[in-house]
């Protein structure tokens, strides 16, 4: 039977109602989203092809900032000390992955393990860089620690000075920070795995190996591409750690350190911007080539 002329009245008001809340709850975060997103992105590119500071006059230059990022060796030395960070990453996500399957399988004490590499990530950044700074002081905890075992101090390198090893100590801190939280992520995603395909595959005669390319790597594909591209992204904007365990001294200012210094302690806003540009296209470069490389290695699955 058709509706009454009042009840499709209803019907259609009750539906406006709907979609005008919708909109209006939409339009607020969207709106947030534009402000302080949206707006300073296109702002940055702007400026990027200015010599300016903050205040004051304007000289257009087009494409040199974009060649000064790539010519002046301090900028150019921050783009290189951020691919420390995305080896420290890569390493991270691979430690994380192994303790994800070893944690998901019947393990005495998993729990506590799991609280213990979750720990480090619920520290704020800025108290981790103060710890691994003390950390790394001459003659104090890991420095102790090896003397210990019958190393001599004067064998030691400086942990923070020695530019042969330094950027790797620095890198250290993400890996011992940030591993636990792609560990809770991938353990998440393999206990979604049905045990059903396990159990028919291990009737099959299919090695824990075999489980893991062709079974758990494609089921938690997303979540993993979305652990190698927080790494990535992280890598190239890391700041805590360097700024504060050396203020990026010796060698060791990455690139956000690097654009910290130029936009506001020397006024270089236009510099900065098309650092972070360039800053941008390798960040989505490498995420595309990961991918790349992820379908190569399990398109079998």
């Amino acid at each position: 039977m058709r509706q009454s002329l009042p009840e499709q009245k209803g019907s259609m008001s009750l539906k406006r109602q709907r979609n005008l809340v919708i909109l209006v709850f939409s339009a607020i975060p969207v709106l947030l989203l534009v402000l302080f997103t949206y707006l300073p992105f296109e702002k940055m590119i702007e400026f990027s092809f200015f010599k300016m500071k903050y205040l004051g006059p304007r000289e257009f230059v087009g494409l040199d900032n974009y060649k000064n990022v790539f010519s002046r060796k301090d900028t150019l030395k921050a783009l290189l000390n951020s691919f420390y960070y995305v080896g420290s990453g890569l390493l991270e996500l691979a430690l994380a992955l192994l303790f994800a399957n070893i944690l998901c399988e019947k393990v005495k004490g998993k729990n506590f393990f799991k609280a213990t590499l979750f720990f480090p990530y619920l520290i704020c950044g800025l108290a981790v860089g103060f710890i691994f700074r003390f950390f790394y002081t001459r003659g104090a905890v890991l420095d102790s620690f090896l003397h210990f075992f019958g190393i001599p101090l004067d064998k030691l390198p400086y942990w923070l000075k020695d530019q042969k090893i330094n950027n790797f100590s620095i890198a250290f801190t993400s890996l011992w920070r940030y591993t636990g939280r792609s560990m809770v992520l991938f353990i998440g995603a393999i206990q979604s795995v049905s045990p059903e395909y396990f159990e028919a595959s291990s009737i099959d005669g299919a090695t824990k190996w075999q489980q893991f390319r062709y079974i758990t790597m494609p089921t938690i594909r997303p979540i993993v591409m979305i652990n190698v591209m927080l790494s990535i992204k992280g890598a190239f904007s890391a700041f805590e750690g360097p700024f504060v365990v050396t203020y990026g001294l010796n060698g060791t200012a990455t690139s956000v350190v690097i654009m910290h210094q130029l936009a506001h302690e020397f006024g270089k806003v236009g510099l900065a911007s098309a650092m972070a540009i360039v800053l941008l296209f390798i960040i989505l470069l490498l995420s595309w080539l990961q991918q790349k490389l992820y379908n190569h290695f399990f398109k079998e699955a």
